[in-house]
């Protein structure tokens, strides 16, 4: 399962970038308001991003605690 979710959130980055590098794009074009729903596109790779991270963040703590109490 671990594996899954670093994978996910590694391409889920890639998603993120994408959009937020295609938003960055239009607004540099000069092409006035962008579209709301590219304003809004970066939000759901970002959300997912958010909770896959702090899963492996929480993941890492408690994998060095159960080791640190297993060597004891």
């Amino acid at each position: 399962m671990s594996r899954f979710i670093r994978q996910f959130h590694r391409w889920t980055s890639v998603a993120f970038t994408a959009t937020v590098v295609s938003y960055v794009v239009v607004i540099a074009k000069g092409g006035g308001t962008p579209p709301a729903w590219m304003t809004y596109a970066p939000l759901l790779p970002l959300a997912l991003l958010q909770i896959s991270g702090l899963y492996l963040f929480v993941l890492l703590y408690f994998a060095r605690k159960r080791g640190a109490s297993g060597a004891g």
